[in-house]
């Protein structure tokens, strides 16, 4: 198969495009960094892009985090995926994968399976970013054959969560560290997945039916939980535990990709954040 990969530069990515090799398939990587970038954001940039690369499907997982701009991102998510979704129906493209996130369910009691509605609330900046994953998913539905990839937090090497990056340097009280997301060792639940056991469901799921499917480890966990395991891991303080945390903190399960063979490397974060074994 001839697979194009939008993000092939990115974390999962560069984890994404040896796997899809060496499984036999023809890779054509699509960047907005790195050697001949495309400017997502340019229609008609994406458009003569993959009519050039006449992919048989394609991959999105296209960001923007460097900056840990919150409105830049939602921006690949929403117009990026509108010309990207546009090129590939122009292009006969009838498959696609996509990143999206699996933190963006509606409040509820424990973890969250994809019967689970994406969170109608109206408090900003939440519903801004739910708005974002929701254009995305929708979008990519478009295509006769849609499979969408809530990705549970990632870690890993190129992440904010890689030793060195910026998490380490919060928790160490560095100034101007700058993410998308929460040092507080509190009762919100998340769910993590190592950008390696990301990429290999991108791959997997290239034979998926259609439709969402969380691709986290299996252990959800609150952040007094997690937070010292990680701080640990990256030798920096760890912080105090605090009380509370947002309703729709609640973490993913991972039951359906798990029924399609999908085997997470590192089930779990307690041993997985120490791995600094990078495939």
């Amino acid at each position: 198969m001839r697979v194009l990969v939008a993000g092939a530069t990115g974390a999962v990515g560069r984890q994404l495009v040896p796997r899809l090799e060496a499984c036999g398939h023809e890779v054509v990587g699509l960047s907005r960094r790195g050697p001949g970038p495309v400017d997502v954001l340019d229609a008609g940039a994406v458009r003569r892009a993959v009519a050039e690369a006449a992919p048989d499907a394609v991959v999105h997982q296209l960001t923007d985090l460097g900056a840990a701009d919150g409105a830049a991102n939602n921006r690949v998510r929403v117009e990026g995926t509108r010309n990207l979704v546009d090129a590939a129906i122009g292009a006969g493209v009838r498959r696609v994968v996509a990143q999206s996130i699996s933190w963006a369910y509606a409040p509820g009691d424990g973890p969250a399976d994809e019967s689970v509605p994406l969170d109608p609330t109206d408090e900003a900046p939440r519903s801004r970013i739910v708005a974002g994953v929701r254009a995305l998913e929708e979008t990519v539905a478009e295509l006769p054959e849609a499979v969408v990839l809530r990705y549970g937090i990632l870690y890993g090497p190129g992440t904010w969560y890689a030793p060195g990056g910026a998490v380490a340097a919060a928790l160490a009280g560095a100034p101007g560290a700058r993410f998308l997301g929460s040092t507080a060792a509190d009762d919100a639940v998340s769910s993590f997945v190592h950008v390696a056991d990301a990429a290999e469901a991108a791959v997997r799921a290239l034979g998926w039916p259609s439709g969402a499917y969380n691709v986290v480890d299996d252990e959800p966990a609150p952040g007094h939980a997690w937070l010292p395991v990680l701080a640990e891991a990256l030798r920096v303080p760890a912080p105090a535990r605090s009380e509370g945390g947002a309703p729709w903190a609640r973490g993913a399960v991972n039951a359906r990709a798990r029924a399609l063979g999908w085997d997470p490397a590192r089930p779990s974060w307690r041993t997985g954040f120490a791995d600094r074994d990078p495939g």
